[in-house]
């Protein structure tokens, strides 16, 4: 099964997209399966446009797009025999009908004996995860379909799905990039946001987002861009608590347990799609990324959310930090695995120096890794019993080894 090339015509390419998406086995499917035989409902979290629905469609009889008010109507009036249904049941944008939340507690809480039977799609955290906890609480399962892994996307080359994201639309029709995915932030911009309970204007809005894209791995300087945008150092990190929460940008916390050196204490930010990333930088093809002076980021945050995304779809709570000392030692990932410290350094690299593999390794000392990864774009990996030098298919392959 190969990609869609731009001579196929966009037409086709878009009208044989969601086929070749159906195809495609998105890996959290087995966990939210697994969860749903011992909860009553689930609820599967993740940015528009990811699949969510398309999964939800494949597994529950009846679905219901609440942001529409057909469907609101539709469900209202066949409530009670939707409840009485031995059949799953999807409700889609789950927090834009609220009183949804209160009614289903009251159907899971008159038959507690009955599992599987709701599954709930969001793609705002902050809103959906407040009812929950106020109304669904010790009731749902919680879990996150996010873009497109390399492990599910095989058959897209590693580069072009680093290019392009991993958001189906984009990922799978080649012509969309950039335009798809620069709609996408101005339909967040635009619509979206402020739906979600976003204050700050599209144009206060479209500035900060531009200066996050070029703060990308870097450390979080509230201060810095609070100045510039003219704001308090208070909304900036409430904006940024908002942005994460609608899974726009991933925040890495420091590593900092038992460390006898002073190290960067502040969080590092991550967009979290890569093709978002380079749409609103500018860049339309990856000979432009790879001529970009912060390609060394971007190819950084791509790994980690790669890494990070395989590890949570597979259910494993990784916990990822990095670390950066005042001497110049740093980490750039580092997850915990079935009681096993990964520290993982992301080099752009075909060849890697064996300065960098000691350098990681007196890195991986301050935190006792138990396994020391250099993950490059190397073609040769060697896959010690502890040290890894290797490319990412290679790194994520035994990762799920150990999962």
């Amino acid at each position: 099964m190969g990609v869609l090339s731009p001579e196929s015509g966009l037409a086709l390419q878009i009208e044989n997209q969601y086929s070749i998406y159906n195809l495609i086995a998105r890996i959290v499917q087995p966990q939210l399966l697994q969860r749903l035989t011992i909860e009553p409902a689930a609820a599967l979290l993740g940015p528009r446009q990811a699949g969510k629905t398309t999964l939800a469609r494949s597994l529950a009889t009846h679905y219901f797009d609440l942001e529409q008010s057909g469907d609101q109507t539709r469900l209202d009036a066949q409530w009670d025999e939707i409840m009485a249904s031995s059949e799953l049941v999807a409700f889609d944008e789950a927090q834009a009908w609220p009183a949804l939340f209160s009614r289903l507690r009251g159907a899971i809480d008159a038959d507690r004996s009955r599992n599987g039977r709701f599954l709930l799609l969001g793609s705002v955290t902050p809103g959906l995860l407040k009812e929950v906890s106020e109304s669904l609480a010790g009731r749902i399962a919680l879990l996150e379909l996010g873009p497109l892994l390399a492990t599910e996307a095989s058959a897209i080359p590693l580069r072009e799905l680093w290019l392009r994201g991993g958001l189906p639309p984009v990922a799978l029709v080649p012509a969309r990039f950039p335009a798809w995915p620069r709609d996408y932030v101005r339909n967040l911009v635009q619509r979206d946001l402020p739906q979600w309970g976003w204050t700050a204007t599209p144009q206060l809005t479209e500035r900060l987002l531009r200066m996050l894209a070029l703060a990308h791995g870097q450390s979080w300087n509230a201060s810095q861009i609070a100045s510039s945008l003219g704001l308090t150092h208070p909304t900036i990190n409430r904006y940024l608590d908002f942005l994460e929460g609608v899974f726009l940008v991933r925040r890495l916390p420091p590593w900092s347990a038992n460390l006898r050196k002073r190290w960067v204490k502040s969080p590092k930010v991550y967009w979290r799609d890569s093709g978002l990333l380079h749409a609103m930088l500018d860049v339309d093809s990856t000979d432009d990324l790879l001529s970009q002076p912060w390609v060394g980021a971007s190819w950084e945050g791509f790994v980690i959310e790669q890494v990070v995304g395989t590890l949570q779809a597979h259910g494993v709570e990784c916990r990822p930090h990095y670390l950066r000392t005042s001497d110049g030692y740093e980490i750039d990932l580092i997850v915990e695995i079935r009681r096993k410290r990964w520290a993982i350094e992301v080099k752009l690299t075909s060849d890697p120096a064996p300065q960098d593999v000691a350098r990681l390794d007196k890195a991986a000392d301050l935190i006792e890794a138990d396994y020391r990864v250099l993950v490059s774009n190397t073609s040769r990996s060697a896959m010690g019993p502890r040290n890894l030098i290797c490319n990412l298919p290679d790194l994520l392959e035994r990762i799920l080894k150990e999962v």
